[in-house]
């Protein structure tokens, strides 16, 4: 099956601009250029069922769609490239094998949105990534396909290249746009939504990297080519995996959109690693909850792994085999959260550390009983919070107590990791 994202891409090396054309690069570009219309682009965007690929799994196309038409000023488009999440890094591998799917799906979601300039936030350590972007750009433009009147036609069209100072907060989109303004990367209260008033006050949407670098592919092939990419009949073209932990092969993969969590296991990752057994993962990134082995034949789709209890997010799969304490696994990610958090408001800035030091008495032999009352308490209010950064990091807790109670009450009536 050929998938959209890294078809072009080359063992160990960037594909180059010429190599990218000859197998269709531009493509999609040239036939929203030569007869189709911004709404005909955005049309097809919407039809394609392609969802938002940087965690929240939001319909594109919808999204999209919230942008008025007839407010004055310019609108912009911002690509969200500030990975940091543990355990996701598909994007840092698309774009060191392959910028130009993301700077034609840029142009092209410029141009249905109405958009002049647009802007690429990646993360400081993404160096060669953005080495690759910024040649990318120079390439397009002195093609005539990206500046000024891109094919001849009256539309221009401007990305500039925006290294972070490299923060988890900016992630979150309007942090992202107060940091891009130059300000400090605090969350922005909504409503009003960005898509109304976001960067510099004008109509703003903010789009992760692997959710533009398939715009290309869905406006050459048609909506119902990429909708038929997927192995399930709710799912909609392929998704990037990234795997880490305990299997025998980690790697970034990009596969169709309903692959079973076995299958990419064993099929893309060569299985668990040193014939241990799959005890558990985290399916989508640091802020989802673990499936267990009752979910190995699980579609992998947004709807079928929310159903199960958890969330696709990123696709940043984290196995963990029988030997792994899911406890500790746990706090590790609390670490990282709380660390991150901005300390904007309370509940994040008080609640994480506090988790953290209840998570830390426990792995040490030091847990009480009430300590799982008290971590279930802060599960519940720590969703009440400026943005989705506690309640991301809430959700892997929430699955060890939901599925691995007994586990941390061993470590409570034991007086230690019970697995070391």
């Amino acid at each position: 099956m050929d998938l959209p994202l890294f078809r072009h891409n080359r063992p160990n090396r960037v594909v180059t601009f010429d190599e990218y054309r000859e197998e269709g690069g531009f493509e999609g570009l040239k036939k929203a250029f030569s007869g189709m219309s911004p709404n005909d682009v955005q049309q097809a965007v919407l039809d394609s069922g392609l969802r938002g690929r940087g965690g929240a799994g939001f319909a594109t196309g919808r999204k999209w769609s919230f942008v008025p038409r007839d407010l004055p000023g310019p609108r912009w488009l911002i690509c969200n490239c500030d990975e940091m999440e543990p355990g996701t890094y598909k994007d840092r591998v698309l774009l060191e094998h392959n910028p130009y799917s993301l700077i034609e799906g840029m142009t092209l979601a410029c141009y249905a949105l109405g958009v002049r300039h647009a802007f690429i936030f990646i993360r400081k350590g993404y160096e060669k990534a953005a080495a690759n972007l910024a040649r990318g750009m120079e390439e397009a433009k002195k093609a005539g396909l990206l500046g000024e009147h891109i094919l001849g036609s009256e539309h221009s069209i401007e990305l500039d290249l925006h290294l972070s100072a490299g923060r988890y907060i900016c992630g979150e989109e309007t942090a992202l746009i107060n940091a891009l303004e130059g300000k400090r990367p605090n969350p922005r209260s909504k409503p009003p939504f960005p898509a109304i008033k976001g960067l510099w006050q004008g109509p703003t949407v903010v789009n992760n990297v692997e959710t533009l670098a398939n715009v290309p592919a869905i406006v050459a092939n048609g909506a119902a080519w990429f909708k038929g990419l997927a192995l399930n009949p709710e799912g909609a073209g392929s998704k990037l995996f990234c795997v880490s932990g305990s299997v025998k092969n980690r790697a970034c993969v990009e596969l169709p959109i309903g692959t079973t969590l076995g299958d990419i296991i064993d099929g893309a990752c060569g299985g668990m690693r040193d014939g241990k057994k799959f005890k558990a993962c985290i399916p989508g990134g640091a802020s989802t909850q673990f499936l267990k082995p009752e979910h190995w034949n699980l579609p992998m789709d947004y709807d079928t792994v929310a159903k199960a209890g958890s969330r696709l997010g990123s696709g940043g799969v984290i196995v963990f085999d029988e030997g792994h304490c899911l406890v500790e696994a746990t706090l590790n990610l609390i670490n990282f959260f709380a660390r991150e958090s901005c300390g904007w408001c309370t509940p994040c800035r008080e609640g994480l550390p506090y988790v953290k030091e209840i998570l830390t008495r426990i792995e040490n032999g030091r847990g009480e009983e009430d300590d799982i009352t008290i971590l279930r308490e802060h599960v519940k209010y720590l969703n009440y919070t400026f943005c989705a950064l506690a309640p991301g990091a809430m959700a892997p807790l929430d699955g060890l107590l939901r599925d691995f109670e007994d586990e941390v009450r061993d470590h409570i009536v034991k007086k230690k990791c019970p697995l070391k």
